[in-house]
């Protein structure tokens, strides 16, 4: 597979095309439609009618932009050959991208340095062709062209000094490509072209079309050909022989080989890995580390492997695709898997507005400032500004795992190569960091030719730094020999020069430490991919139900820090189709290259580590890898394994190839359109299978043979998130685009239903692990992943086909608008307010035992979040709108009210918005709805730190006299996130509302009085209370007297709370009632005066609830810490531990006379006093039973001594919770079952009297030992053991 030969498989030509564009003299001057629909479509988007995007402004024939900033229609004038087979022609995307922005025209006054850029064409099943072109500047010869320029300029002038007199620098900046212009001050000083005193130069362009990306060698190709035409002496043989050479006898290097062949003037060397390297890749790293710095790139790189939208803007278009490539590169073994337009032409820009992630480049014309571009859609955008050093990130993204010391690494291999880690300042055109001169005018400008102590330091600087090519022309105006090739007069051992050598050597270095980094953090995945259990094929149709990785046990091994980032980026559509391919390709013949390449790396680290796979270390491991990689490259280097066939004569007609300086020539098409009839590297006979294959996996870098089957797998694998990679580069009639737009709704509906499925199969986990769909348990971190990515989903739903963007979140923007035409109905009084503020009032007066029910309002849920302070932005209070709405179960309900209204949704948005499509809207809703079935804490959770309004209802028992109590009530409220103060409750009183920093989920209520008055006793049924934002309502069950002489005595009670489950409401009703009627299953005591008269159990049923209640405990401390529940309830709920020990202190227990209760406690004071005379006259059966006696004593007295009034069954609960909180709870259960006092107190059948039952008590309570249980402070108030 990597020889050379023959084979099916045999490596194809290095070029497939040669393309020259440029102005068709035939034709003449067309405005580039194209850009004029662009202009067009922006000008009907943009309120003032001027597009931020397009260099000339407004729509049609601009006259504030000159005639020679204009665009003009570029054509493809010649391509050779004309098609083939395995690599059909664009048209449409060769023009498009080879002059982004049409023909340009300068005259002499105008710089006119070449400019050198690579392009990318992605076909729809994701492979891709490499396009290298130059261009440069051609005198207009024909007097027509020249003629019709003048005649603009007339019209043009004319218009100007009638429209524009006083506003004359405006026009001039709009457009200036590369920041050649002059800020000017008067425009026809700079811009004006007169026929009989200037020369107008036209924009052409030469350009290469190849299978693999071979920059740098396709750049010296071109190069050396514009030598060849700009030089004095014609080259050695006519540029058609150079060109048939290329295009016919030089073949693509087999993996692993190198290959030389010759340019006009010097040898050209290109290397390719083997199989088991790196793929190809041929930008200068180097660069994109100068122009962003180190730390800028890693926040791109994080935003791409989060596959948020990013957009690059630059002048220069060398710079988007150094970018673009660079960082997709370094993502390997992943591959960015959505729309990826590294050079958006300017006909294309409505793109933007794709509802996609992307992975974009946008042509600055170097004047606008950020501020001008308006960006559809910026919620989750990261915006790159290239040439100015500046990234803006989208909001809470998380830190790329073990980033420092990964910066640290990249930092130390640039530095050893002379990049500052910070980047390189004089590469990047920040205005605000060289204030002293500008670079873009230095290069560009005549005039600064000459200055001295030029900050560019040294030729050697610019050679490395490609996109500064344009220097090595003020180089040679200032006296130095540029030399384009050294390797043509010295000779190296290694073959290539120097300076190439050692971008190799940096590229090498800094990709083997990112691959390294990922090789390191996923060294053991295979361990989670779920295998099919059925067959491939319906293993694929099932593809988007099925979960093809254990996730959760995953994450559930990683180092915490790791998480925000892992959880996030394992839902990502690349991570996803890694994975795929993974199981798609079982044995390692099949597999795909770039996974072999991995699963190799892999294998060595794990022989290298030797630690049990589930073992993670958060230790930092660096590269080892890089010395190997970087030998194989100079090996290449330093013996060529190929030479190809040199440039000859060909059989030509006499006289046609005239040479004139200056020049592109007429080439003859009839010898440069066919190729020899037989060459060992053509194979024009080998079959189509092949070639259409190779074009499948050319991106994955190495060709070979594949079973078709598969390859339809995976690649409708790969389309399954995305339904563009990139958009038709074609004539853009309007049917295109509803067409692209059409594909988009349904790509948005397909995630919707996807991103719903997902979170309620790993929110309901139980029944759906039983089905086979994934874990059962869902982190904390990974439901704030799941909901971040909705809340991005919508952000892009809502963005898609907005008339004009208002703020960055167009979500809040829709909300916004609804909220103020509310507001103005209600005040015209279109709409009655009664109905809605009366109702609650109402329900007031109603002195029922019903809480008034909170309202529903879209607008309410608005003010609430809009009153949280710590909210700054648009983004951030759509997302916390997003978060409220699901916890409350309206997220559908509001967004359905949000887009009834559709004066405003056809105000806002265009025909083809999303939202404006009604199937596919209704449906979307639908999806949404099913959120309803699970329970989500994900405002309450997240907000921690927010005022909170709390509403309390108390329910006393209406036939024991409630009225009559005169005492002052009080009552405390505990959640998991802290508690309140003691609030006195007015007397009669038994609603109120009050605030306080959000409680979490609430666990316990303290509720007591203070015993005044003639009748201190209160019979308290239960208390309730409602988080007024999230309208969660919880129910404290109490049954029990609160007073003096009443029950066990106790003046205060700490309750245990359940949230009650609201009923799924009925959408035409206009509010919801929390049931009461479904209290948390049996309350556990209802109104019994005394507890004697409960349900008795038998031995085994309080054997079963005892070890229920502990099993309980033992779960708790089993999940993950972000997941668990309160461990309040399973202490002392309705079936904690302590209801089952009291249970089995009961059993047996002798009621000694009527009408007096006996309590447990009572039995457990009298067991201490019996231990304390025991110890008094030292009659001590042993060291140990006397240190548990000891600690009983002790336990027992402390909280008999407490302030609080808290009764005989109180202090029996706090003091099992203290006892579980110290694991003494078996020592002391053994000690009573020993005691005398327990013979006098209990019958002969006690459970406690049975030393087996109380064996095998201790052996359960024993479990609880390893746990470390920590104390909800109302249960252990005002003790301090």
């Amino acid at each position: 597979m990597s020889g050379g030969g023959g084979g099916g498989s045999a490596p194809s030509r290095f070029a497939d095309y040669f393309v020259i564009c440029g102005l068709d003299t035939e034709t003449g001057l067309e405005p580039d439609e194209l850009s004029a629909l662009c202009q067009y479509i922006q000008a009907s988007k943009a309120r003032d009618g001027a597009s931020p995007f397009i260099s000339s402004t407004t729509e049609g024939e601009n006259f504030e932009q000159t005639p020679l900033r204009r665009t003009f229609k570029s054509k493809v004038l010649a391509r050779y050959p004309e098609n083939v087979d395995w690599n059909p022609f664009d048209q449409d995307a060769v023009g498009m991208l080879c002059m982004p922005k049409g023909l340009a025209f300068k005259t002499q006054a105008d710089p006119r340095e070449p400019q050198f850029h690579a392009f990318i064409i992605t076909r729809e099943d994701g492979s891709r062709t490499f396009g290298f072109a130059l261009t440069f500047y051609e005198e207009v010869t024909s007097k027509q062209i020249c003629s019709a320029m003048q005649t603009l300029y007339h019209m043009h002038n004319a218009e100007y000094d009638v429209l524009h007199a006083p506003l004359a620098d405006s026009g001039d900046q709009s457009g200036m490509e590369d920041g050649e212009g002059i800020p000017g001050t008067k425009l026809q000083r700079f811009n004006s072209y007169d026929i009989s005193r200037d020369t107008l130069y036209v924009s052409k362009c030469i350009c290469l079309i190849t299978p693999m990306s071979f920059m740098k060698a396709c750049r010296s190709v071109l190069r050396q050909l514009y030598q060849a035409v700009t030089s004095p002496q014609p080259p050695p043989l006519p540029l058609e022989s150079y060109i048939y050479n290329v295009l016919y006898e030089v073949p693509l290097p087999p993996p692993g080989r190198s290959l030389k062949f010759s340019g006009v003037y010097g040898p050209i060397i290109c290397q390719r890995p083997s199989t088991n390297e790196l793929p190809l890749f041929d930008f200068p790293v180097k660069e994109v580390f100068e122009l962003l710095g180190v730390e800028n790139v890693f926040q791109l790189f994080t935003c791409a492997l989060l596959e948020f939208q990013i957009l690059l803007y630059s002048q220069h278009y060398q710079r988007l695709m150094t970018v673009a490539e660079t960082i997709t590169a370094l993502m390997f073994p992943f591959q960015w898997q959505h729309v990826y337009v590294p050079i958006l032409p300017a006909s294309l820009l409505h793109f933007l507005d794709a509802p996609v992630p992307y992975l974009m480049g946008l042509h600055s014309n170097g004047l606008d400032d950020r501020s001008k571009l308006e960006l559809p859609q910026e919620a989750n955008l990261c915006f790159v500004d290239v040439d100015n050093h500046f990234i803006e990130l989208p909001e809470d993204l998380p830190q790329f795992p073990n980033k420092l010391e990964f910066v640290q690494e990249v930092s130390e291999i640039l530095m050893a190569f002379g990049v500052p880690p910070e980047g390189n300042l004089h590469c990047s055109e920040s205005t605000s960091k060289l204030k002293r001169i500008r670079a873009s005018e230095l290069v560009s400008d005549k005039r600064n030719g000459n200055i001295a102590g030029s900050p560019l330091h040294s030729y050697e600087l610019l050679k490395e730094n490609e996109t500064i090519a344009r220097l090595q022309a003020l180089v040679k105006r200032t006296g130095l020999e540029v030399r384009e090739d050294p390797s043509s007069n010295k000779d190296f051992k290694v073959q290539c020069d120097e300076e190439e050598l050692r971008i190799y050597q940096l590229n090498i270095q800094i990709r083997e430490v990112f691959a390294n980094r990922f090789t390191q953090m996923f060294a053991d995945y295979e361990v989670f991919v779920i295998q099919p259990s059925q067959d491939k094929e319906s293993w694929f149709t099932n593809r988007e139900q099925m979960q093809n990785f254990d996730k959760a046990s995953f994450l559930s091994d990683q180092p915490e820090p790791y998480l925000p980032f892992l959880s996030r980026f394992l839902e990502t559509q690349m991570f996803a189709s890694f994975i795929d391919n993974k199981i798609m390709c079982h044995d390692d013949d099949d597999k795909d290259p770039v996974l072999r390449v991995f699963d190799s790396r892999v294998d060595k680290i794990r022989l290298l580590n030797v630690r049990t796979p589930t073992l993670r270390t958060s230790m930092y491991q660096k590269c080892t890898t890089v010395d190997e990689a970087e030998k194989a490259i100079e090996l290449r280097l330093a013996k060529i394994d190929h030479t190809a066939v040199h440039p000859h004569l060909l059989d030509m007609k006499i006289g046609q190839g005239k040479y004139e300086p200056g020049f592109f020539p007429k080439l003859q098409s009839d010898v440069l359109c066919t190729g020899p009839a037989s060459n060992k590297w053509t194979k024009r006979n080998a079959p189509a299978q092949w070639r259409r294959k190779d074009r499948q996996k050319q991106h994955t870098e190495h060709l070979r043979l594949d079973n078709d089957q598969r390859e339809k797998y995976i690649q409708e694998a790969r389309n399954m998130g995305s339904t563009i990679r990139q958009p038709k580069l074609s004539n853009l009639s309007p049917s295109v685009i509803a067409q692209t737009n059409w594909k988009f709704v349904e790509g948005l509906l397909k995630e919707c239903r996807n991103k719903t499925k997902r979170m309620l199969v790993e929110k309901m986990g139980r029944e759906a692990v039983e089905l086979g769909h994934g874990e059962v348990n869902i982190t904390g971190v990974e439901e704030n992943t799941l909901i971040a990515s909705l809340c991005d989903l919508l952000e892009r739903i809502w963005s898609h086909g907005l008339q004009v963007k208002q703020g960055k979140s167009a979500l809040w923007s829709h909300l916004l608008h609804y909220q103020e035409n509310r507001q103005r109905k209600l005040t015209s009084g279109s709409l009655s307010a009664s109905g809605i503020l009366l109702d609650s009032e109402r329900r007031k007066s109603d002195a029922s035992a019903v809480m008034s029910p909170l309202r529903i309002s879209l607008i309410q849920d608005m003010r609430h979040i809009q009153n949280i302070g710590e909210i700054k932005t648009d983004v951030g209070k759509a997302r916390a709108w997003v978060r409220l709405s699901m916890e409350k179960k309206l997220l559908s309900r509001h967004l359905k009210q949000l887009l009834s209204d559709h004066e405003l949704t056809k105000k806002l948005y265009k025909r083809y918005a999303f939202l404006r499509c009604d199937d596919e809207k209704e449906q979307f809703l639908y999806h949404l709805l099913s959120f309803n079935a699970v329970d989500y804490f994900c405002f309450t959770n997240v907000f921690t730190t927010i005022l909170i309004p709390y509403h309390i209802l108390i329910v006393p028992s209406k036939k024991l006299g409630g009225s009559m109590f005169t005492a002052n009530p009080w009552i405390c409220i505990s959640g998991e996130l802290g508690e309140t103060q003691v609030l006195q409750i007015p007397r009669n009183v038994l609603e109120m509302t009050f605030e306080c920093q959000n409680l979490g989920k609430l666990t316990t209520v303290q509720i007591g009085h203070d015993n005044s008055g003639l009748y201190a006793k209160w019979l308290v049924e239960y208390v309730m209370v409602r988080n007024e934002i999230t309208g969660h309502t919880y129910k404290f069950p109490c049954g029990r007297w609160l007073g003096k002489g009443m029950d066990d005595g106790s003046l205060e009670r700490v309750l245990v709370g359940e949230l009650l489950i609201s009923l799924p409401e009925v959408d035409e009703r206009p509010c919801r009632t929390p049931p009461l009627q479904q209290s948390p299953s049996v309350i556990r005591r209802l109104v019994t005066i005394s507890p004697n008269n409960k349900p008795k159990l038998n031995t085994g049923q309080i054997q079963e609830s005892i070890g229920e209640a502990v099993n309980g405990i033992v779960k708790h401390f089993h999940k993950p810490e972000k997941e668990r529940g309160s461990l309040t309830l399973l202490l002392c709920g309705e079936c904690g531990l302590v209801s089952a020990l009291e249970q089995a202190f009961q059993h047996g227990f002798k009621s000694p006379r009527l009408f007096k209760n006996v309590f447990i406690w009572d039995f457990l004071e009298k067991a201490q006093t019996y231990y304390e005379t025991l110890e008094q006259n030292d009659v001590v059966p042993e060291e140990n039973w006397h240190t548990r006696a000891r600690n009983f004593c002790r336990f027992v007295s402390a909280v008999n001594n407490t302030p609080r009034n808290i009764g005989k069954d109180g202090k029996f609960q706090m003091l099992v919770c203290l006892g579980a909180r110290d694991h003494l709870l078996h020592h002391w259960i053994a000690l009573l079952a020993d005691c005398p006092i327990t013979a006098h107190m209990y019958e002969d059948v006690a459970l406690i009297k049975d030393h087996t039952l109380v064996n095998s008590l201790i052996r359960v309570l024993q479990t609880l030992q390893e746990f470390n249980i920590t104390l909800d402070t109302s249960l252990v108030k005002g003790i301090d053991i």
